[in-house]
């Protein structure tokens, strides 16, 4: 284990921030693109269940079709790499028996050994409505996202997430409903502008004492 400091945790979160205008000349290497991959692959979620699906939109031609219903930011553009992160829609007790399939064959245990942790799962899956079960989803992606911005950081690579686009307009462009997926929310990453000026903006948060309280 070697951790990284709690010093340089906080200094790449200060001076990560919304990229607004990215180079579009600069491209993240495929060696550090994969990193980001398998850190976001590594986010947690409910039950550890993974009802998501991470694509990551290089091509220019299906860029550029995701530019108009993207209200036109120039960030989908220009950044080097888009991730869109979709939820399971809805999740399925299939999705359910994959996971603990994967379990059993990571752990190298019999899969019955598993029936208790499966049948809660289906459990808590069953009581939910179709639309309850999708939010339910969604709400793992949202935590994948934030790991993905903090490696970034971390890593000295510049994102920006983003809801400012029409969901069903990307699962129609990236055929997402037909797989089962909805989208949820987008990052853009790649390197900022120098003449970005949200770069130079100073950051505004609250103070401490009026965000953490302590019990």
């Amino acid at each position: 284990m070697h951790p990284v400091s709690p010093d340089t945790v906080l200094a790449q979160l200060q001076w990560r921030y919304a990229t607004k205008k990215f180079d579009a000349t600069r491209k993240i290497a495929p060696e550090l693109w994969a990193k980001l991959e398998q850190a976001t692959v590594l986010s947690p979620s409910s039950f550890g269940l993974q009802l998501w699906k991470f694509v990551v939109v290089t091509n220019p031609e299906v860029r550029q079709k995701l530019h108009p219903v993207s209200w036109n930011q120039p960030q989908i553009l220009d950044a080097s790499h888009l991730v869109v992160f979709a939820a399971k829609n809805p999740p399925k007790a299939t999705d359910v028996e994959r996971h603990i399939a994967r379990i059993a064959e990571v752990r190298g245990v019999e899969l019955t050994s598993l029936d208790p942790l499966k049948d809660r799962i289906l459990g808590t899956v069953s009581r939910m409505t179709e639309k309850d079960a999708h939010n339910w989803a969604a709400r793992q992606c949202y935590i994948a996202l934030g790991v993905f911005l903090s490696t970034c950081a971390l890593a000295g690579v510049d994102a920006c997430p983003m809801e400012g686009f029409q969901p069903e307009k990307y699962d129609e462009i990236l055929g997402l409903k037909a797989k089962g997926y909805g989208s949820v929310v987008i990052a853009t990453a790649g390197y900022r502008h120098p003449d970005d000026p949200a770069a130079k903006l100073p950051k505004a948060r609250f103070a401490l004492n009026d965000v953490i309280e302590h019990v």
